[in-house]
């Protein structure tokens, strides 16, 4: 396979990184003179700037590469997902976005600081940490594979190397000039181009399929092996699909409450608005706005579906089959598409839009993760020997982006390894290493918010609890220790739950101050 990547293509490809860098600089006027201002913008972000960040970040190459792949495998369930995702959003905007506007958090592991104590604080911040290296980087290896079929025209290792190492420094660049300012901005630059590349692609694969509207339904409806492709719930009690209704209502909406309230890499955008009422609309504007940009991303992998799969309907018009040539490439199957029978021009624009929707998660990561280490644990240590002054944490911010660009290339490369090992769907994939960190803290969190008990060691024991109660139902664990087969069955979002759960239960062991417990429920 070639990628047919004509001078034009490259033409729109290198503008695109000329826009991208003069954008970041320009954002880096007036610079930040303190940590709040570099990681929160001083409170002065726009609600609807904000709300487009949140979409941006949330979307990402998983959404980009893997809702097309998602739509080729399957059907519209993943859609009907965000029924999950608007319920979370409503949830986190009602509950903890009052409680972190009312202690002016600069992370949200701050209310566990005040709840149970500074070690509490860490070890949830340290847990986001990890499960952000996890989940950035899953990003990061998504975005990878773009970049390594544009540039070396395959996905071997050495390729998802080369590749994630340029995207990480792409994410780098623009974070390091201006702090949260940098990104929410280009993250509203990255969302208008993926979006208007999706719609791009769209209307080519509607021009290249000869069948009207009712066909199109027709043919989704009639999918080969009796599959209906069209639906959208699907109503069976089935634990190992992670989209069914039952696991959207209970799974996707705990991932959703994580990723709305309890992961900075989200969170800090909503707190960056002037007041909570602001910070909340961001919000459920963002969950809701979802919805169509989503379905657009599954819509491409449908018509994927006819236009590689069904030579039937296409009348020789569709490319070579898909699975008879691919060699294992299944995976980038929208990546195919746009490389071999995009025309020139045309191809470079929706390449930009990968890449595009890769920088919005990577320089967002690469933020909050600093902002973590840099307000949870290195200012605490810093100020017991002195006061160095707030621009010197603004530079401690940028050198802490250098390591986390680091934890997060090497993490990219582990991804390749581990998403083969699994055969996950690339959807699945990225949305199930969130669930590493997200049990313990949605554990841990729901004990400070909703009772009395738990304390500091129990709130720690909880978090690594959450951790390894999911490790146990990987797939790599399940084989190498002989463990019960169905456990390798059981879908992501039920992981979740179980792990949830018991780190719930291992946090109300604990018992904690009933001055601190009151103050904390007392913004509820």
């Amino acid at each position: 396979m070639t990628s047919g990547f004509a001078p034009a293509d490259w033409l729109v490809v290198g503008g695109y990184l000329l826009v991208l860098v003069a954008f970041g600089w320009f954002s880096r006027r007036g610079a930040p003179q303190d940590a709040r201002d570099y990681f929160l913008g001083g409170n002065q972000m726009s609600l609807w700037v904000v709300a487009v960040s949140v979409l941006a970040t949330t979307q990402s190459a998983a959404t980009f590469l893997g809702g097309p792949d998602q739509g080729f495998r399957g059907s519209f369930s993943y859609v009907a997902a965000n029924l999950g995702a608007v319920i979370g959003a409503v949830f986190v905007a009602h509950v903890l976005i009052p409680k972190f506007y009312a202690m002016r958090a600069t992370t949200v592991y701050e209310l566990l600081g005040l709840r149970f104590g500074p070690t509490a604080m860490r070890a949830a911040g340290g847990f986001y940490l990890i499960g952000r290296v996890f989940a950035s980087g899953a990003r990061l290896y998504l975005a990878a594979i773009a970049v390594s079929m544009i540039l070396y025209s395959n996905i071997a290792p050495a390729s998802i190397i080369a590749g994630s190492f340029v995207m990480m420094m792409l994410g780098f660049v623009i974070t390091f000039m201006g702090g949260i300012r940098s990104v929410i901005w280009s993250d509203l630059l990255q969302f208008v181009i993926y979006t208007a590349s999706a719609l791009t692609v769209t209307y080519f694969l509607l021009t290249r399929i000869p069948l009207d509207f009712a066909g199109i339904t027709a043919a989704l409806e009639n999918a080969p092996g009796g599959q209906d492709k069209t639906q959208f719930f699907n109503l069976a009690w089935d634990f190992s699909d992670p989209f069914a209704l039952i696991s959207i209502l209970t799974g996707l909406v705990l991932l959703n409450i994580g990723n709305f309230g309890m992961d900075q890499d989200t969170t800090q955008r909503l707190l960056t608005c002037e007041n909570q009422r602001k910070g909340a609309r961001a919000l459920i504007v963002s969950s809701i706005a979802a919805v169509p940009v989503i379905f657009v991303f599954v819509l491409i992998g449908q018509l994927l579906h006819i236009f590689y799969e069904r030579p039937d309907l296409m009348a020789g018009a569709a490319g070579s089959g898909v699975t008879a040539d691919f060699a294992g490439e299944q995976i980038t199957v929208f990546m195919r598409f746009i490389l071999d029978e995009i025309p020139t021009g045309i191809k470079g624009l929706v390449t930009v839009g990968v890449i595009a929707a890769s920088v919005s998660t990577i320089n967002s990561g690469l933020n909050s993760m600093s902002s973590v280490i840099v307000q949870d644990f290195y200012r605490p240590w810093r100020e017991s020997t002195g006061h160095p002054g707030e621009r010197h944490y603004v530079q401690a911010g940028r050198v802490s982006m250098g390591l986390v660009g680091i934890a997060l290339f090497g993490m990219s490369v582990l991804c390749f390894y581990w998403q083969r090992y699994t055969d996950m769907p690339l959807l699945e994939f990225a949305l199930s290493v969130m669930v590493f960190a997200y049990s313990g803290l949605l554990g841990v969190f729901f004990t400070a918010v909703f009772t009395r008990r738990g304390s500091s060691r129990s709130a720690v024991a909880a978090l690594l609890t959450g951790f390894f109660v999911t490790v146990l139902q990987q797939s790599y664990v399940v084989d190498t220790f002989g463990l019960p087969a169905a456990w390798k069955s059981t879908a992501f979002s039920w992981q979740l739950c179980i792990g949830t759960a018991a780190a719930f239960a291992v946090c109300m062991l604990g018992k904690t101050n009933t001055d601190s417990a009151a103050e904390v429920g007392s913004n509820r």
